[in-house]
Protein backbone atom coordinates (compact mmCIF):
# COMPACT_ATOMS: atom_id res chain seq x y z
CA UNK A 1 0.00 0.00 0.00
CA UNK A 2 1.28 3.49 -0.86
CA UNK A 3 2.49 5.73 1.95
CA UNK A 4 0.83 9.14 2.16
CA UNK A 5 1.80 12.44 3.80
CA UNK A 6 0.24 12.92 7.24
CA UNK A 7 -1.76 15.91 8.44
CA UNK A 8 -2.77 16.09 12.11
CA UNK A 9 -4.89 18.51 14.11
CA UNK A 10 -5.56 18.78 17.84
CA UNK A 11 -8.18 20.47 20.00
CA UNK A 12 -9.42 20.42 23.59
CA UNK A 13 -12.72 21.68 24.98
CA UNK A 14 -14.01 21.91 28.52
CA UNK A 15 -16.83 19.58 29.55
CA UNK A 16 -17.18 21.32 32.91
CA UNK A 17 -20.53 23.13 33.25
CA UNK A 18 -21.35 26.05 35.53
CA UNK A 19 -23.89 23.97 37.46
CA UNK A 20 -23.73 21.12 39.93
CA UNK A 21 -23.73 17.66 38.37
CA UNK A 22 -25.48 14.45 39.21
CA UNK A 23 -22.41 12.23 39.17
CA UNK A 24 -22.68 8.99 37.26
CA UNK A 25 -21.18 5.74 38.47
CA UNK A 26 -21.51 3.74 41.71
CA UNK A 27 -24.89 2.52 42.94
CA UNK A 28 -25.70 5.46 45.15
CA UNK A 29 -26.64 9.03 44.33
CA UNK A 30 -24.02 11.78 44.37
CA UNK A 31 -24.20 15.47 43.57
CA UNK A 32 -21.03 17.45 42.93
CA UNK A 33 -20.12 19.92 45.66
CA UNK A 34 -17.26 21.58 43.77
CA UNK A 35 -14.88 21.12 40.82
CA UNK A 36 -11.66 19.34 41.82
CA UNK A 37 -10.28 19.31 38.26
CA UNK A 38 -11.65 20.23 34.86
CA UNK A 39 -13.46 17.73 32.66
CA UNK A 40 -12.37 17.89 29.02
CA UNK A 41 -12.71 16.30 25.62
CA UNK A 42 -9.46 15.99 23.68
CA UNK A 43 -9.66 15.44 19.92
CA UNK A 44 -7.01 14.40 17.42
CA UNK A 45 -7.83 14.36 13.70
CA UNK A 46 -5.42 12.51 11.42
CA UNK A 47 -5.53 12.20 7.64
CA UNK A 48 -3.24 10.43 5.18
CA UNK A 49 -4.29 10.47 1.54
CA UNK A 50 -8.02 9.78 1.28
CA UNK A 51 -8.35 8.10 4.70
CA UNK A 52 -8.96 9.68 8.10
CA UNK A 53 -9.64 9.04 11.77
CA UNK A 54 -10.86 11.47 14.45
CA UNK A 55 -10.27 10.37 18.06
CA UNK A 56 -12.25 12.10 20.81
CA UNK A 57 -11.35 11.13 24.38
CA UNK A 58 -13.89 12.34 26.97
CA UNK A 59 -13.75 12.55 30.75
CA UNK A 60 -17.01 10.62 31.04
CA UNK A 61 -18.17 7.36 32.57
CA UNK A 62 -19.35 6.07 29.21
CA UNK A 63 -20.21 7.10 25.67
CA UNK A 64 -23.72 6.01 24.79
CA UNK A 65 -24.79 5.44 21.19
CA UNK A 66 -27.21 8.34 21.54
CA UNK A 67 -24.34 10.66 22.43
CA UNK A 68 -22.37 9.57 19.36
CA UNK A 69 -25.43 10.19 17.18
CA UNK A 70 -25.95 13.62 18.76
CA UNK A 71 -22.36 14.63 18.06
CA UNK A 72 -22.61 13.47 14.44
CA UNK A 73 -25.86 15.37 13.94
CA UNK A 74 -24.08 18.58 14.93
CA UNK A 75 -21.31 17.88 12.41
CA UNK A 76 -23.67 17.40 9.49
CA UNK A 77 -22.80 19.74 6.63
CA UNK A 78 -19.07 19.76 7.39
CA UNK A 79 -16.51 17.84 5.34
CA UNK A 80 -15.72 15.60 8.31
CA UNK A 81 -16.24 11.91 7.47
CA UNK A 82 -18.73 11.07 10.22
CA UNK A 83 -18.16 7.32 10.08
CA UNK A 84 -14.47 7.91 10.95
CA UNK A 85 -15.21 9.50 14.34
CA UNK A 86 -14.28 7.50 17.46
CA UNK A 87 -15.60 8.85 20.78
CA UNK A 88 -14.38 7.09 23.90
CA UNK A 89 -14.61 7.52 27.68
CA UNK A 90 -11.79 7.61 30.21
CA UNK A 91 -14.36 6.01 32.54
CA UNK A 92 -14.20 8.48 35.37
CA UNK A 93 -17.02 8.20 37.92
CA UNK A 94 -16.93 11.90 38.81
CA UNK A 95 -18.56 13.29 35.69
CA UNK A 96 -21.91 13.89 33.98
CA UNK A 97 -25.11 11.95 34.21
CA UNK A 98 -26.73 12.67 30.86
CA UNK A 99 -29.88 11.59 29.05
CA UNK A 100 -29.89 8.01 27.84
CA UNK A 101 -32.72 6.43 25.91
CA UNK A 102 -33.89 3.46 27.94
CA UNK A 103 -34.84 0.65 25.61
CA UNK A 104 -36.44 -2.55 26.84
CA UNK A 105 -33.05 -4.14 27.38
CA UNK A 106 -31.58 -1.26 29.37
CA UNK A 107 -33.50 -0.85 32.54
CA UNK A 108 -33.32 -2.57 35.87
CA UNK A 109 -35.14 0.36 37.44
CA UNK A 110 -38.02 0.01 34.98
CA UNK A 111 -38.49 -3.58 36.10
CA UNK A 112 -38.37 -2.59 39.75
CA UNK A 113 -41.25 -0.15 39.24
CA UNK A 114 -43.40 -3.09 38.14
CA UNK A 115 -42.73 -4.94 41.37
CA UNK A 116 -42.43 -2.23 44.01
CA UNK A 117 -45.85 -0.93 45.13
CA UNK A 118 -46.67 2.76 45.41
CA UNK A 119 -46.72 2.69 49.22
CA UNK A 120 -43.00 1.90 49.23
CA UNK A 121 -41.94 5.54 48.94
CA UNK A 122 -38.63 6.24 47.27
CA UNK A 123 -36.45 8.78 49.08
CA UNK A 124 -33.46 10.32 47.26
CA UNK A 125 -30.26 10.33 49.28
CA UNK A 126 -29.24 13.81 48.12
CA UNK A 127 -30.81 17.14 47.19
CA UNK A 128 -30.97 17.62 43.42
CA UNK A 129 -31.95 21.29 43.52
CA UNK A 130 -29.76 23.35 41.17
CA UNK A 131 -28.32 20.24 39.51
CA UNK A 132 -27.88 20.19 35.74
CA UNK A 133 -30.78 18.40 34.06
CA UNK A 134 -29.67 15.19 32.24
CA UNK A 135 -31.31 16.43 29.02
CA UNK A 136 -29.39 19.69 29.25
CA UNK A 137 -26.22 17.75 29.99
CA UNK A 138 -26.76 15.66 26.86
CA UNK A 139 -27.06 18.78 24.66
CA UNK A 140 -24.07 20.40 26.37
CA UNK A 141 -21.87 17.33 25.80
CA UNK A 142 -22.95 16.86 22.19
CA UNK A 143 -22.11 20.46 21.38
CA UNK A 144 -18.73 20.46 23.16
CA UNK A 145 -17.55 17.14 21.72
CA UNK A 146 -18.66 18.17 18.23
CA UNK A 147 -16.81 21.48 18.63
CA UNK A 148 -13.61 19.68 19.64
CA UNK A 149 -13.84 17.32 16.66
CA UNK A 150 -14.52 20.23 14.28
CA UNK A 151 -11.65 22.33 15.61
CA UNK A 152 -9.21 19.42 15.46
CA UNK A 153 -10.27 18.76 11.86
CA UNK A 154 -9.81 22.40 10.91
CA UNK A 155 -6.42 22.60 12.64
CA UNK A 156 -4.87 19.78 10.59
CA UNK A 157 -1.42 20.65 9.35
CA UNK A 158 1.55 18.79 7.87
CA UNK A 159 2.86 16.66 10.73
CA UNK A 160 4.91 13.65 11.71
CA UNK A 161 4.67 11.07 14.47
CA UNK A 162 6.81 8.61 16.42
CA UNK A 163 5.75 5.68 18.59
CA UNK A 164 7.15 4.54 21.90
CA UNK A 165 6.45 2.21 24.78
CA UNK A 166 6.48 2.73 28.52
CA UNK A 167 5.59 0.96 31.74
CA UNK A 168 3.82 2.18 34.84
CA UNK A 169 2.06 0.22 37.56
CA UNK A 170 -1.42 1.78 37.51
CA UNK A 171 -4.05 -0.88 36.80
CA UNK A 172 -4.51 -4.04 38.90
CA UNK A 173 -7.11 -6.80 38.94
CA UNK A 174 -10.12 -6.00 41.13
CA UNK A 175 -11.70 -9.46 41.26
CA UNK A 176 -10.77 -11.77 44.14
CA UNK A 177 -11.20 -15.58 44.02
CA UNK A 178 -12.03 -17.83 46.95
CA UNK A 179 -11.60 -21.53 47.67
CA UNK A 180 -15.29 -22.34 47.09
CA UNK A 181 -14.94 -21.35 43.43
CA UNK A 182 -16.64 -17.98 43.83
CA UNK A 183 -15.21 -14.57 42.99
CA UNK A 184 -16.03 -11.06 44.09
CA UNK A 185 -15.29 -7.59 42.83
CA UNK A 186 -13.47 -5.74 45.63
CA UNK A 187 -13.34 -8.99 47.57
CA UNK A 188 -11.38 -9.03 50.83
CA UNK A 189 -8.14 -10.94 50.25
CA UNK A 190 -7.19 -10.76 53.92
CA UNK A 191 -8.64 -14.10 54.97
CA UNK A 192 -7.89 -17.82 54.71
CA UNK A 193 -10.46 -18.47 51.96
CA UNK A 194 -8.63 -16.21 49.47
CA UNK A 195 -6.88 -18.12 46.69
CA UNK A 196 -5.88 -15.66 43.95
CA UNK A 197 -6.71 -12.60 41.96
CA UNK A 198 -8.82 -13.74 39.04
CA UNK A 199 -6.80 -11.98 36.33
CA UNK A 200 -3.48 -10.30 35.77
CA UNK A 201 -2.63 -6.70 35.01
CA UNK A 202 -0.94 -4.82 32.19
CA UNK A 203 1.64 -2.20 33.12
CA UNK A 204 2.45 -1.42 29.48
CA UNK A 205 1.64 2.01 28.04
CA UNK A 206 1.32 2.31 24.27
CA UNK A 207 2.54 5.77 23.26
CA UNK A 208 2.37 7.90 20.13
CA UNK A 209 3.85 11.40 19.83
CA UNK A 210 2.93 13.95 17.15
CA UNK A 211 5.03 16.85 15.83
CA UNK A 212 4.53 19.87 13.59
CA UNK A 213 6.65 20.69 10.53
CA UNK A 214 9.33 22.17 12.78
CA UNK A 215 9.56 18.95 14.80
CA UNK A 216 7.91 20.62 17.79
CA UNK A 217 5.87 18.28 19.97
CA UNK A 218 2.14 18.90 19.55
CA UNK A 219 0.51 15.97 21.33
CA UNK A 220 0.74 12.56 22.97
CA UNK A 221 -1.53 9.53 22.71
CA UNK A 222 -1.32 7.26 25.78
CA UNK A 223 -3.11 3.92 26.09
CA UNK A 224 -3.42 2.65 29.69
CA UNK A 225 -5.18 -0.50 30.93
CA UNK A 226 -6.97 1.12 33.86
CA UNK A 227 -10.17 3.18 34.24
CA UNK A 228 -9.72 6.64 35.76
CA UNK A 229 -11.43 5.73 39.03
CA UNK A 230 -9.21 6.62 41.93
CA UNK A 231 -11.82 9.15 43.02
CA UNK A 232 -14.89 7.20 41.93
CA UNK A 233 -16.73 7.49 45.26
CA UNK A 234 -16.26 11.21 45.77
CA UNK A 235 -18.81 14.00 45.46
CA UNK A 236 -16.91 16.46 43.31
CA UNK A 237 -16.27 16.92 39.60
CA UNK A 238 -12.92 15.44 38.56
CA UNK A 239 -11.01 14.15 35.55
CA UNK A 240 -9.30 11.81 38.02
CA UNK A 241 -5.74 10.75 37.21
CA UNK A 242 -5.86 11.84 33.53
CA UNK A 243 -6.12 15.47 34.60
CA UNK A 244 -2.98 14.97 36.68
CA UNK A 245 -1.20 13.36 33.71
CA UNK A 246 -1.92 16.45 31.61
CA UNK A 247 -0.67 18.78 34.35
CA UNK A 248 2.65 16.95 34.75
CA UNK A 249 3.24 16.52 31.00
CA UNK A 250 2.52 20.16 30.22
CA UNK A 251 4.72 21.39 33.03
CA UNK A 252 7.66 19.48 31.52
CA UNK A 253 7.00 19.37 27.78
CA UNK A 254 4.99 22.54 27.16
CA UNK A 255 1.67 24.09 28.12
CA UNK A 256 0.34 23.73 24.56
CA UNK A 257 0.92 19.95 24.36
CA UNK A 258 -2.28 17.89 24.04
CA UNK A 259 -2.78 14.54 25.79
CA UNK A 260 -5.22 11.97 24.37
CA UNK A 261 -5.88 9.46 27.16
CA UNK A 262 -7.26 6.13 25.96
CA UNK A 263 -8.51 3.39 28.29
CA UNK A 264 -7.36 -0.04 27.13
CA UNK A 265 -9.13 -3.34 27.92
CA UNK A 266 -9.70 -2.93 31.66
CA UNK A 267 -13.14 -4.27 32.63
CA UNK A 268 -11.62 -6.18 35.56
CA UNK A 269 -8.97 -3.58 36.45
CA UNK A 270 -8.74 -0.77 39.00
CA UNK A 271 -6.05 1.56 40.35
CA UNK A 272 -5.89 -0.26 43.72
CA UNK A 273 -3.73 -3.09 44.98
CA UNK A 274 -6.14 -5.53 46.65
CA UNK A 275 -3.25 -7.46 48.22
CA UNK A 276 -1.52 -4.45 49.78
CA UNK A 277 -4.87 -2.91 50.68
CA UNK A 278 -4.69 0.71 51.86
CA UNK A 279 -7.81 2.08 53.53
CA UNK A 280 -9.57 5.28 52.43
CA UNK A 281 -8.48 8.25 54.54
CA UNK A 282 -12.01 9.64 54.54
CA UNK A 283 -15.33 7.77 54.75
CA UNK A 284 -16.81 6.11 51.66
CA UNK A 285 -20.42 5.01 51.19
CA UNK A 286 -19.72 1.61 49.66
CA UNK A 287 -20.08 -1.66 51.60
CA UNK A 288 -18.02 -3.48 48.96
CA UNK A 289 -14.81 -1.74 50.00
CA UNK A 290 -15.29 -2.17 53.75
CA UNK A 291 -12.70 -4.33 55.51
CA UNK A 292 -13.47 -6.04 58.84
CA UNK A 293 -9.84 -6.15 59.95
CA UNK A 294 -7.87 -3.60 57.93
CA UNK A 295 -4.13 -3.69 58.47
CA UNK A 296 -1.54 -0.97 58.25
CA UNK A 297 0.36 -1.47 54.99
CA UNK A 298 3.49 0.11 53.57
CA UNK A 299 2.30 0.57 50.02
CA UNK A 300 0.74 3.17 47.71
CA UNK A 301 -1.00 6.23 49.11
CA UNK A 302 -4.72 5.59 49.45
CA UNK A 303 -6.07 5.11 45.96
CA UNK A 304 -9.40 6.55 47.10
CA UNK A 305 -7.99 10.04 47.60
CA UNK A 306 -6.66 12.95 45.52
CA UNK A 307 -3.10 12.07 46.53
CA UNK A 308 -3.65 8.65 44.96
CA UNK A 309 -4.82 10.23 41.70
CA UNK A 310 -1.73 12.45 41.74
CA UNK A 311 0.52 9.41 42.24
CA UNK A 312 -1.09 7.47 39.37
CA UNK A 313 -0.95 10.52 37.11
CA UNK A 314 2.70 11.14 37.95
CA UNK A 315 3.64 7.54 37.15
CA UNK A 316 2.08 7.76 33.70
CA UNK A 317 3.45 11.23 33.01
CA UNK A 318 6.96 10.22 34.05
CA UNK A 319 6.90 7.43 31.49
CA UNK A 320 5.54 9.73 28.79
CA UNK A 321 8.37 12.18 29.49
CA UNK A 322 11.08 9.52 29.80
CA UNK A 323 10.12 7.77 26.55
CA UNK A 324 9.89 11.12 24.76
CA UNK A 325 13.48 11.91 25.70
CA UNK A 326 14.63 8.64 24.09
CA UNK A 327 12.48 8.76 20.93
CA UNK A 328 13.97 8.08 17.55
CA UNK A 329 13.16 9.87 14.30
CA UNK A 330 9.55 10.67 13.46
CA UNK A 331 7.96 9.85 10.11
CA UNK A 332 5.82 12.23 8.06
CA UNK A 333 4.15 9.65 5.84
CA UNK A 334 2.52 6.31 6.41
CA UNK A 335 -0.12 3.82 5.34
CA UNK A 336 -3.50 4.59 6.88
CA UNK A 337 -6.34 2.07 6.67
CA UNK A 338 -9.59 2.47 8.61
CA UNK A 339 -12.19 -0.30 8.75
CA UNK A 340 -15.59 0.11 10.45
CA UNK A 341 -17.65 -3.02 11.15
CA UNK A 342 -21.06 -3.63 12.70
CA UNK A 343 -20.43 -6.99 14.35
CA UNK A 344 -23.27 -9.19 15.62
CA UNK A 345 -22.41 -10.93 18.87
CA UNK A 346 -24.64 -13.46 20.67
CA UNK A 347 -26.72 -12.07 23.51
CA UNK A 348 -25.83 -13.51 26.90
CA UNK A 349 -28.92 -15.41 27.96
CA UNK A 350 -30.83 -16.10 31.18
CA UNK A 351 -32.39 -19.44 32.10
CA UNK A 352 -36.02 -19.72 33.30
CA UNK A 353 -34.68 -20.83 36.68
CA UNK A 354 -32.49 -17.72 36.97
CA UNK A 355 -35.49 -15.53 36.13
CA UNK A 356 -37.70 -17.26 38.70
CA UNK A 357 -35.07 -16.84 41.43
CA UNK A 358 -34.72 -13.14 40.57
CA UNK A 359 -38.48 -12.59 40.82
CA UNK A 360 -38.52 -14.42 44.14
CA UNK A 361 -35.75 -12.21 45.54
CA UNK A 362 -37.57 -9.00 44.58
CA UNK A 363 -40.90 -10.31 45.89
CA UNK A 364 -39.30 -11.14 49.25
CA UNK A 365 -37.68 -7.70 49.37
CA UNK A 366 -41.06 -6.05 48.79
CA UNK A 367 -42.75 -8.18 51.44
CA UNK A 368 -40.08 -7.39 54.04
CA UNK A 369 -40.05 -3.65 53.28
CA UNK A 370 -43.73 -2.97 52.52
CA UNK A 371 -44.78 0.46 53.74
CA UNK A 372 -41.20 1.55 54.37
CA UNK A 373 -39.19 4.27 52.65
CA UNK A 374 -36.95 2.88 49.90
CA UNK A 375 -33.61 4.56 49.20
CA UNK A 376 -31.10 4.27 46.39
CA UNK A 377 -29.10 1.57 48.20
CA UNK A 378 -32.23 -0.60 48.37
CA UNK A 379 -32.85 -0.33 44.64
CA UNK A 380 -29.14 -0.97 44.04
CA UNK A 381 -29.45 -4.25 45.95
CA UNK A 382 -32.28 -5.27 43.65
CA UNK A 383 -30.60 -4.04 40.46
CA UNK A 384 -29.00 -7.40 39.65
CA UNK A 385 -32.29 -9.26 39.99
CA UNK A 386 -34.19 -6.68 37.95
CA UNK A 387 -31.57 -6.87 35.23
CA UNK A 388 -31.90 -10.66 35.13
CA UNK A 389 -35.68 -10.44 34.66
CA UNK A 390 -35.24 -7.78 32.02
CA UNK A 391 -32.78 -9.90 30.04
CA UNK A 392 -35.12 -12.88 30.17
CA UNK A 393 -37.93 -10.77 28.69
CA UNK A 394 -35.68 -9.17 26.07
CA UNK A 395 -34.16 -12.44 24.84
CA UNK A 396 -37.60 -13.72 23.86
CA UNK A 397 -37.17 -12.14 20.42
CA UNK A 398 -33.55 -10.95 20.43
CA UNK A 399 -30.53 -13.16 19.78
CA UNK A 400 -27.71 -10.71 19.08
CA UNK A 401 -26.10 -7.45 20.10
CA UNK A 402 -24.71 -5.37 17.24
CA UNK A 403 -21.51 -3.55 18.17
CA UNK A 404 -19.51 -0.97 16.25
CA UNK A 405 -15.83 -1.83 15.85
CA UNK A 406 -13.08 0.32 14.38
CA UNK A 407 -9.80 -1.25 13.27
CA UNK A 408 -7.04 1.06 12.02
CA UNK A 409 -3.57 0.63 10.59
CA UNK A 410 -1.26 3.61 11.05
CA UNK A 411 2.11 2.65 9.64
CA UNK A 412 3.33 -0.32 11.67
CA UNK A 413 0.85 0.15 14.54
CA UNK A 414 -2.83 -0.71 14.92
CA UNK A 415 -5.81 0.67 16.83
CA UNK A 416 -8.89 -1.42 17.69
CA UNK A 417 -12.04 -0.25 19.50
CA UNK A 418 -14.98 -1.85 21.28
CA UNK A 419 -18.00 -0.55 23.27
CA UNK A 420 -17.48 -2.77 26.35
CA UNK A 421 -15.80 -2.73 29.70
CA UNK A 422 -13.64 -5.42 28.19
CA UNK A 423 -11.85 -7.80 30.55
CA UNK A 424 -8.07 -7.61 30.27
CA UNK A 425 -7.58 -11.15 28.95
CA UNK A 426 -9.37 -10.29 25.71
CA UNK A 427 -7.09 -7.32 25.15
CA UNK A 428 -4.06 -9.52 25.84
CA UNK A 429 -5.21 -12.02 23.22
CA UNK A 430 -5.68 -9.31 20.61
CA UNK A 431 -2.27 -7.76 21.29
CA UNK A 432 -0.44 -11.08 21.37
CA UNK A 433 -1.86 -12.24 18.04
CA UNK A 434 -1.68 -8.89 16.24
CA UNK A 435 0.85 -8.56 13.41
CA UNK A 436 1.26 -4.87 14.20
CA UNK A 437 4.41 -3.82 16.03
CA UNK A 438 2.16 -2.13 18.56
CA UNK A 439 -1.58 -2.37 19.18
CA UNK A 440 -3.65 0.34 20.89
CA UNK A 441 -6.93 -1.00 22.33
CA UNK A 442 -9.75 1.46 23.11
CA UNK A 443 -12.68 0.26 25.20
CA UNK A 444 -15.98 2.08 25.86
CA UNK A 445 -15.83 3.60 22.37
CA UNK A 446 -18.90 4.54 20.26
CA UNK A 447 -21.26 2.73 22.57
CA UNK A 448 -21.70 1.45 26.10
CA UNK A 449 -22.75 -2.18 26.23
CA UNK A 450 -21.64 -3.19 29.69
CA UNK A 451 -19.00 -5.54 30.95
CA UNK A 452 -17.66 -8.36 28.78
CA UNK A 453 -16.33 -10.95 31.26
CA UNK A 454 -14.27 -14.08 30.67
CA UNK A 455 -15.64 -17.60 31.08
CA UNK A 456 -13.69 -17.85 34.35
CA UNK A 457 -15.37 -14.71 35.66
CA UNK A 458 -18.83 -15.95 34.65
CA UNK A 459 -18.26 -19.07 36.76
CA UNK A 460 -17.03 -16.99 39.70
CA UNK A 461 -20.01 -14.65 39.55
CA UNK A 462 -20.57 -11.31 41.29
CA UNK A 463 -20.79 -7.81 39.86
CA UNK A 464 -19.13 -7.29 36.44
CA UNK A 465 -19.72 -10.98 35.69
CA UNK A 466 -23.46 -11.20 36.40
CA UNK A 467 -25.60 -11.65 33.32
CA UNK A 468 -27.17 -8.29 34.13
CA UNK A 469 -23.74 -6.60 34.12
CA UNK A 470 -23.49 -6.66 30.34
CA UNK A 471 -25.20 -7.78 27.16
CA UNK A 472 -22.51 -10.12 25.79
CA UNK A 473 -20.73 -13.03 27.46
CA UNK A 474 -17.52 -14.99 26.94
CA UNK A 475 -18.85 -16.65 23.78
CA UNK A 476 -19.15 -13.21 22.22
CA UNK A 477 -15.78 -12.22 23.65
CA UNK A 478 -14.07 -14.98 21.68
CA UNK A 479 -15.76 -13.80 18.49
CA UNK A 480 -14.74 -10.21 19.20
CA UNK A 481 -11.10 -11.23 19.56
CA UNK A 482 -11.17 -13.19 16.31
CA UNK A 483 -12.77 -10.33 14.37
CA UNK A 484 -10.23 -7.79 15.63
CA UNK A 485 -7.25 -10.07 15.01
CA UNK A 486 -8.46 -11.10 11.56
CA UNK A 487 -9.10 -7.50 10.47
CA UNK A 488 -5.83 -6.09 11.82
CA UNK A 489 -3.72 -8.93 10.48
CA UNK A 490 -5.39 -8.53 7.09
CA UNK A 491 -3.95 -4.98 7.02
CA UNK A 492 -0.40 -6.29 7.36
CA UNK A 493 -0.40 -9.38 5.14
CA UNK A 494 1.18 -8.92 1.74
Amino acid sequence: MKKEKIIIGWAEESLTPDKKLSLRGQFYERVSQYVESELTVTAMALTAGEESVIFCSCDLTSVEKELVSGVKERLQGTDIPLDRIIISATHTHTSHTYRRERSEKAGGLGILKKYIPDDMVYKPAVDFEGVMDPCDAYVFLCERIALAAKRAWEQRRASSYACGFGRAAVGMCRRVCFNDGSARMWGDADNATFTELEGGNDSGIELLYTFDENKKLTGVVANVACPSQVLEHRSFVSSDYWGKVKDFVRKKLGEDVFVLGLCSAAGDQCPRDLIRWVQPDTPILDPNVERLHPRDRRADPSMFEIKGAVKAGKRIANEIIDVFEELGESCDECELIHSVTDLKLPLRRVTPEDCANAKKAITEFVRENKGKTVDYMDTAMMHVHAGTINRFEYQYDHDFETVELHCIRLGDVAFVTNPFELFLDYGNRIRARSLAKQTFIIQLANGSQGYLPTAKAEKGGHYSAYVSSGYVGSEGGELLVRECVDTVNGFFKE
